[in-house]
């Protein structure tokens, strides 16, 4: 009987578990995240379509079964998962993704830590930053958003490589200054950048001390920059992202207040010279100078030659994840046209990301692929001088009285504009925008393929004992098409003025570069004593890499027969025909290697102290003899003061640590990169140290063959010793933030050392000198509101860097300086590439004159060159950085990012020849320059018209201007839809964004951008100001 009553009982125990599990009830909780209770969370059953979102309180109640799973998600914030068990309370605290990511610091080479015990000076930004901004590379979208790290862009061109970055200041004087870029372990040139989807990237990382970039060694001198891209998640179900915007680019303009048509006219009849005062027709035009208010025409050329483009892009993503494997795929589009006709760029890229592991955990392995092909229609006269060369120049120069008669619905051939029209007078006419906007007239195009392919094994040998291998492919190939066509204006003026028959040319080129990159490494970490951490790494890097190029260029085409890049309609060359139709033909050839073998070594105590070391044997084949090989290192240790008993219990300081750090990093990279070139700096200048002969035209232009290059066998590494001092700190979760202080000392710089010219050359490179930087870094956070449903946080972050000659060696002209061209210097304790000029004083109330002060301290109104002076002046910002703010109410957000330079002056060579007087005919000018001195209006710094002496201005620095700027590099709004209304539907979340992008500046600079590190921009491509709305769906 009682083993009846037994069985009943637990019969019925079981049918009433299984009841109990089949029966939905009402599940409730609160979701919190570090500041309180958190509006607005979605709450989904997973598998179903059931969910809703907290209140203003948190609070969440919906119906589940036991053993259903439980997704909570909210913008900003790592999803979380729980399985609904017996109790019908869930409470749920979420983390946000920017704390997430600040657990993890990246050390290279794979290596990471916990942000408490790093201790190197490195900063981490992710991908919330930097997703859905419509910029064509990444770099753009971290200014101002790294402390230390100066991005400035010489160009607006869209896919152009004319962009600098400078981490904690210019460390060299000849040789490259770029950081180091490694993107899933593989090292790689700037010019990825643009074929790189950023809504790919997971985090970007910059390393700046010696403590994290002397595991570089010969790379690391410059900082490196680490990004790393998106994974899958282990035992996550199948995730789409789907990303559209479109936009508009428009031309920001200029401060040069250019006079109008009137005034240009009225200024000529004034100063007696052009057609205000003569009468002639510009344009074919007349004028009559009595009465040139009755002039009608008045042409702004910067809307003829500027244009409103448009940008686009389309990504879509695919991310899953089973038990012991995850993978990442996206595909996207982008395109985005120039504010100048026929330059635009375009880009198609796919990315498969890959990992897994094996069921015990022992074994790990990943393939990263990415591919990117991009074609970019590219300016060629960009940053040329002559104006018919440069058609940036020409909305500053263009007739102002002249209609824009050349219509390009009008305009027939170049030959009958220059039939009608003759070569333009000082080459001032705009004609060459008519090329532009007939494509085939001035294709300049570049097609650019990428294909990069990276994998790691890795297996644990004991608990304590890892092995990991990696090994990467960077394999690109592009080719380049430039012509100025056979029926162009611009082609038949050059003609002509040369005396040839046939017009038009073409240069067409091609380059293939493929670097192989290896990395093996034997990781011991142990923990024992309950206290005691001990890291370390052994490591041996291979590299190898080839470069082959070719180039081809070809004077006189054929107009029924030639078609831009098809190598059809050339006029062939003979013995009849001038030698400007032979062929011009030319090829290189560059390989280059490195090996090295380095250690690292890390120890932690109790997470309160900590300590960390590097060494690391590098040989490079730049150089020879006992100069092949390189040793670098570093020393570094941590005390993270709030885990002190004195401050365990203190709820005001959450974190507070100090580090320090001293070490020394190479550069191996003799010269710099060329601007916009895509060449890797590891191919320049590798005849350094090898002699070189070539043929070569001799005297009397009979060919001859000679020296082009003397080998300096002790050309060596240049070195950077580094010391940081840093302060990490977070008050009450709140506050927080980081501050360091360096040293860094380059010694052995890269320069050209003179050399008797009997030896067939002037000058070798070798090492000469030292640079000295040191500067300041603080970055800051604040949560103003947190527990809201209002959030609002501000952060901002500022570098002071002051750069100095150390040493001038060799190159001391016996005054503690050298003299670099005309207007700059080199001096011991003032900055790199100084302005050396005369003090500029005003003008001479007297009698309109220029006034200079002399190297006596006095006036006078006849400048020497003697009476030049250092400035301690230079065109690298001296202060640099960035500051926003991020709020949110409910489903609406906003974002605004703000970059800042200051303390760094250029050229404005514009503004001089718009200053001129004597460029009023034909060239139009500021009308800055009515107010000129003249007997009724004395107390001006503009001197009168007819100064006897205002040439002298050319020695001054007259036209040296502040370039310091802010400006609001974005602006970002938007909405995410409730989850509420996507319930019946098959989306898991919604948000529309609208976006600005460069939209105010604010600088006494007047050209068209004040951001360049170039001491003057003449003919450079503006800076666009860009305007986008997107959606961003997750299914």
């Amino acid at each position: 009987m009682r083993s009846k009553f037994k069985w009943i009982l637990t019969l019925l125990i079981t049918l009433s578990m299984q009841f109990m599990f089949a029966q939905e009830r009402t599940v409730k909780g609160v979701v919190s995240d570090a500041s309180g209770a958190l509006p607005g969370v979605n709450v989904l059953v997973k598998g179903t379509k059931a969910g809703v979102q907290t209140d203003f309180d948190g609070n969440y109640s919906l119906k589940a079964k036991t053993g259903d799973v439980l997704i909570f998600s909210f913008l900003g914030m790592k999803e979380t998962t729980k399985v609904v068990g017996a109790s019908n309370t869930i409470n749920v605290k979420l983390e946000e993704f920017g704390k997430a990511l600040e657990e993890v610091v990246i050390q290279g080479y794979g290596r990471t830590s916990t942000k408490a015990k790093a201790i190197g000076a490195t900063q981490t930004v992710s991908s919330k930053t930097i997703e859905g901004r419509p910029n064509v590379n990444v770099l753009q979208s971290l200014q101002g958003q790294l402390a230390g790290a100066n991005i400035a862009l010489s160009s607006g061109q869209p896919g152009s490589n004319k962009i600098d970055v400078i981490i904690r200041g210019q460390g060299s004087l000849n040789a490259s200054t770029d950081p180091l870029y490694v993107i899933d372990g593989v090292p790689l040139t700037q010019a990825f950048f643009r074929n790189l989807n950023q809504n790919d990237i997971e985090t970007v990382s910059v390393l700046k001390d010696a403590s994290a970039t002397s595991i570089y060694g010969n790379r690391g001198s410059n900082g490196v920059i680490v990004i790393t891209t998106k994974q899958g998640d282990f035992k996550s179900d199948l995730n789409v992202n789907f990303s559209s915007s479109y936009g508009t680019s428009e031309f920001r303009g200029d401060d040069y207040n250019l006079v109008n048509a009137k005034q240009h006219l009225n200024i000529q009849k004034q100063y007696g010279s052009g057609p205000g005062f003569s009468g002639s027709a510009p344009g074919g035009v007349l004028v009559d100078p009595a009465n040139i208010d009755a002039y009608a025409i008045d042409t702004d050329w910067s809307k003829i030659f500027f244009r409103t483009g448009t940008t686009s892009s389309q990504d879509v993503s695919f991310s899953v994840g089973g038990e012991n494997s995850k993978n990442f795929t996206s595909l996207g589009y982008f395109q985005q046209d120039g504010i100048v006709p026929t330059s635009d760029f375009k880009r198609f890229t796919l990315r498969s990301n890959f990992s897994g592991r094996s069921s015990n955990k022992r074994a790990t392995y990943g393939l990263n692929i990415t591919s990117a092909f991009s074609k970019r229609n590219q300016l060629e006269q960009e940053n040329r001088a002559a104006i018919n060369s440069n058609v940036l120049q020409n909305p500053l120069t263009g007739y102002l009285t002249s209609a824009a008669y050349f219509d390009p619905a009008t305009y027939v051939s170049g030959q009958k504009l220059f039939n009608d029209f003759g070569s333009p007078s000082l080459n001032l006419i705009p004609f060459m925008l008519l090329d532009l906007y007939k494509g085939k007239n001035a294709p300049s195009f570049y097609e650019e393929f990428k294909t990069i392919i990276s994998g790691n094994l890795g297996y644990k040998l004991t608990d304590d004992l890892t092995f990991r291998t990696t090994a990467g492919v960077d394999y690109a190939e592009d080719k380049r098409t430039f012509a100025i066509g056979p029926d162009a204006y611009l082609s038949v003026v050059r003609a002509v003025g040369a005396g040839q028959a046939f017009h038009g040319s073409e240069t067409q080129s091609s380059a293939r570069e493929f670097t192989f990159n290896s990395t093996n490494q034997l990781n011991y970490n142990k923990e024992f004593g309950g206290k005691h951490t001990l890291d370390v790494s052994l490591f041996t890097e291979y590299l190898k890499a080839h470069r082959r190029s070719n180039f081809f260029r070809q004077t006189g085409l054929n107009p029924l027969t030639w078609y831009p890049g098809a190598g059809t309609g050339y006029i062939p060359y003979s013995a009849a025909l001038p030698i400007t139709y032979a062929p011009i033909e030319g090829a290189n050839r560059v390989d280059a290697g490195l090996f090295s073998y380095f250690g690292t070594l890390d120890y932690d105590y109790d997470s309160k102290y900590g300590f960390a070391a590097s060494v690391r044997r590098d040989g490079s084949y730049r150089f020879v003899g006992d100069n092949k090989w390189g040793t670098f290192w570093s020393v570094a240790g941590r005390w993270n003061i709030a885990k002190e008993d004195f401050l365990i219990d203190n709820n005001f300081i959450r974190d507070l640590k100090l580090r320090a750090s001293y070490g020394t990093t190479g550069n191996q990279n003799v010269i710099a990169r060329g601007e916009d070139s895509d060449v890797a700096t590891i191919f320049g200048a590798a005849q350094a140290v090898r002699d070189l002969n070539s043929t070569q035209t001799g005297y009397g232009n009979v060919a001859s063959f000679g020296v082009s290059s003397i080998a300096n066998t002790d050309l060596k590494w240049e070195t950077t010793a580094q010391a940081n001092i840093g302060l990490d700190f977070n008050f009450k979760d709140r506050l927080s933030g980081s501050l360091d202080f360096y040293r860094r000392l380059t010694t052995d710089l890269y320069t050209s050392i003179p050399v008797s010219s009997s030896n067939g050359v002037t000058f070798l490179n070798g090492n000469n000198g030292s640079l000295l930087n040191k500067g300041i870094e603080l970055s800051l956070k604040y949560d103003v509101l947190k527990n809201s449903e209002f959030k609002l946080s501000v952060y901002g972050n500022g570098s002071y860097n002051r750069n100095e000659i150390d040493d001038l060696g060799v190159l001391n002209d016996g005054t503690g300086k050298q003299r670099i061209g005309t207007d700059f210097a080199n001096a011991i304790g003032g900055p790199s590439n100084q302005y050396y000029v005369v003090p500029y004083q005003g003008v001479n109330p007297a009698n309109g004159n220029l006034l200079f002060l002399n190297k006596s301290g006095d006036l006078t109104e006849s400048p020497k060159d003697e009476d030049r002076r250092l400035t301690d002046r230079n065109a690298l910002p001296v202060y640099q950085g960035g500051f926003g703010l991020n709020a949110s109410y409910k489903g609406f957000f906003l974002d605004a990012a703000f970059t800042y330079a200051a303390d760094f002056f250029r050229f404005d060579v514009d503004y001089s020849g718009l200053m001129d007087i004597r460029n009023v005919d034909p060239l139009p000018v500021s009308a800055d320059i009515l107010n000129a001195w003249t007997p009724t209006n004395m107390n001006t710094n503009v001197p009168s018209w007819d100064a006897s002496n205002i040439d002298s201005g050319d020695l001054s620095d007259r036209f040296l201007m502040d370039a310091s700027y802010v400006r609001l590099r974005n602006l970002s709004i938007g909405y995410n839809v409730p989850a509420k209304f996507l319930d019946k539907t098959f989306m898991k979340s919604i948000r529309f964004r609208l976006q600005g992008e460069n939209i105010l500046t604010l600088t006494k600079w007047k050209g068209f951008d004040p951001e360049s590190f170039k001491s003057s921009t003449t003919g450079y491509f503006p800076t666009p100001r860009l305007y986008t709305f997107g959606i961003d769906v997750n299914f």
